[in-house]
């Protein structure tokens, strides 16, 4: 194992960022808007940004547009801390991103579980070789929403040459442990259901977890993760019940105001990255919106 695989393990044990993608007044893309949101999350100690993420609208965006964000956000982070990019789609437009994602210097690809009706486990093994071939073997993180495939068939998906961890994205984490024990022991365990997830899946030895509230509010996250790590169970779920007015709010609407309340948030804090495209619901009620702003208010955000 390199050095910078070595890196991008000891990342991946950390804060997983989920950038938003801005767009413009004219529902362009603006990455031009991200430096001072990932300026901020950097300095608080996020350990690897995400890219192209679901937090980053990645099924609203084109390839074009997920190809350019990929260079953008890369070349924004530079030598600062490694960046994962979001691979999904179809096989073809998966293994472009692939390409695009590898050349621009991304240290890892996540790679999302295809959403296709006719998907199969032995299918994603397929899909998976194809993408480790396109990057030339960038290290790979999997990322899994759905865990019905069974855990027989995540530990061959965990077999595939250049797959490096799994984002555990199911509310089952004694699944989770069962996965964890069927696979290789170097494979690494993430979080992939952000803060409110992390310390049930710290218990079952996932470690770090991906975050939206990176883009708002990075030394909560920051403090959150700290909490675990010290084994510190009370503190962190402490800190994560005061932000449960705001998980609320993203968690509304079969979980459709989810980038909605970062992006209202932002715009709150000054950062206007635009609106959500549709199918995620825009703007917020305003019923919503007065619980947001009484959140930000009573932490001192704005």
């Amino acid at each position: 194992m390199n050095s910078k695989t070595k890196a991008l393990e000891a990342a991946l044990t950390g804060i997983s960022g989920i950038l938003v993608t801005p767009y413009d007044a004219q529902g362009e893309i603006a990455p031009d808007r991200l430096p001072p949101i990932i300026d901020r999350a950097l300095g608080a100690g996020m350990h690897i940004p995400v890219v192209n993420g679901n937090t980053g609208e990645f099924y609203a965006l084109t390839t074009d547009e997920a190809c350019t964000m990929a260079r953008e956000v890369v070349g924004m982070v530079g030598t600062r801390a490694p960046v994962l990019a979001g691979i999904g789609r179809g096989i073809r437009d998966a293994c472009r991103l692939a390409r695009v994602s590898a050349e621009a210097g991304a240290a890892g690809l996540m790679v999302h579980q295809p959403p296709d009706p006719f998907v199969s486990p032995r299918g994603i093994v397929d899909y998976l070789h194809a993408i480790n071939d396109a990057s030339g073997g960038v290290p790979m993180m999997l990322y899994l929403r759905n865990d019905a495939i069974g855990t027989a068939a995540i530990a061959d998906l965990c077999a595939v040459p250049g797959v490096r961890g799994v984002k555990w994205a199911t509310p089952n984490p004694l699944r989770l442990a069962e996965a964890k024990s069927a696979c290789d022991p170097a494979i690494v365990w993430v979080g992939g259901l952000a803060e409110v997830w992390a310390p049930a899946f710290y218990a079952v030895g996932a470690r770090g977890f991906t975050s939206g509230l990176i883009n708002v509010w990075p030394e909560r996250s920051m403090a959150i993760h700290a909490a675990l790590e010290a084994g510190d169970y009370a503190r962190a779920n402490a800190l994560i019940a005061g932000m449960k007015a705001f998980e609320d709010i993203r968690a509304a609407e079969m979980n459709g105001t989810n980038v909605t309340g970062v992006k209202a948030a932002l715009m709150a804090l000054g950062q206007d990255c635009g609106p959500t495209r549709p199918p995620s619901a825009w703007p917020l009620t305003p019923q919503q919106q007065g619980a947001l702003e009484a959140f930000l208010r009573a932490n001192d955000l704005i």
